[in-house]
């Protein structure tokens, strides 16, 4: 019994495989799964015809949409003029965390660990390296001009930005401090289309809000420049608390103490090169998590710590 139904089981077995390999190739109709040759071309040319046609329409809709687009005049509604929402820029830093941290804002290293110190200095690095020794952020320029106070650039000019300038200290070679216990953090003023900063021309203009020794240094950049302030939109890192202010030690900048007002405003000019500060925390204290706080300031600055607006926040963690 039970060997009858192990022949019929072998039976029915392989009449399915012969079912299966006469609709992968069938010799008697020349068939090739379930369809002759000429079926195959025809459905071939039909599908090629489809594609064809839907790529050629995606694509004339899309040179359709960017004949609307011009990257050469002001927008309509930009973030820095009147009638926008967005008036007021905002701070960023480098270096930033691993991606697996995309959320933080926290710079821990170990100083002895050179694994552990490698992303920070390289992202550094490659920050140079693609802002300052290419092309600049729009493109090739052939007008870069070095700028000043009383020769800023024209229409279709960009002002040259020498990052040698930043100083012996915060460099590739000395690994941007991160190797010496003196950490280096790039600050930059986030791009803004069309926003130009209002500088104070005056000492006595100066906020009280301002830290004293951004206001003693302010004046003593004016009496150095023959009485007149600075244009500058003027920056300054701080303890974000009186336990952060202990521990945070001195810091210095370089090449200035801010932004030069020069470099604005930014309308996407090829070859435009973004102004930058280099921030250096001479010796934070250890194994103590420091939260700082660098805020810009001008006359069309604000600050509001909960939107961040007019300053950043990060945190330094030296083990």
């Amino acid at each position: 019994m039970s060997s009858n139904t192990q022949k019929v089981q072998e039976e029915i077995l392989r009449g399915k495989q012969a079912t299966f390999g006469e609709f992968i190739w069938n010799g008697e109709t020349g068939q090739f799964l379930g369809r002759t040759g000429g079926s195959w071309a025809k459905i071939g040319i039909f599908y090629l015809i489809f594609y064809a046609f839907l790529a050629g329409f995606f694509s004339c809709m899309m040179a359709v949409f960017y004949t609307t687009l011009d990257t050469q005049y002001e927008p309509k509604y930009s973030p820095g003029n009147e009638d926008s929402l967005l008036r007021n820029p905002a701070l960023g830093f480098r270096p930033l965390p691993r991606h697996e941290n995309v959320e933080s804002t926290l710079i821990w290293y170990n100083t002895g660990n050179e694994d552990d110190i490698k992303h920070w200095y390289e992202s550094l690095d490659k920050f140079i390296e693609q802002t300052y020794e290419g092309t600049g952020t729009e493109g090739e320029s052939s007008d870069v001009k070095d700028c000043s106070e009383d020769n800023p650039a024209e229409k279709g000019q960009v002002c040259k930005f020498d990052f040698q300038l930043l100083g012996d200290k915060c460099t590739k070679a000395e690994k941007w401090g991160y190797a010496r216990k003196s950490p280096c953090v790039i600050l930059k003023m986030n791009k803004m289309f069309g926003w130009n900063p209002v500088v104070y021309e005056k000492v006595e203009e100066l906020p009280k809000e301002m830290p004293e020794d951004l206001k003693k240094h302010i004046e003593l950049k004016t009496n150095d420049n023959g009485g007149k302030v600075p244009k500058m939109v003027w920056v300054s890192c701080r303890g974000e608390n009186p336990a952060d202010e202990e521990y945070i030690g001195e810091i210095e900048y370089t090449p200035w103490q801010g932004f030069p007002s020069y470099y604005f405003p930014y309308t996407h000019t090829a070859g435009y090169l973004p102004p930058i500060v280099a921030v250096r925390f001479v010796a934070p204290a250890s194994n103590v998590l420091i939260n700082v706080e660098c805020k810009a300031y001008a006359k069309n600055i604000n600050h509001n710590r909960k939107e961040r607006l007019g300053l950043v926040h990060f945190e330094l963690l030296r083990d």
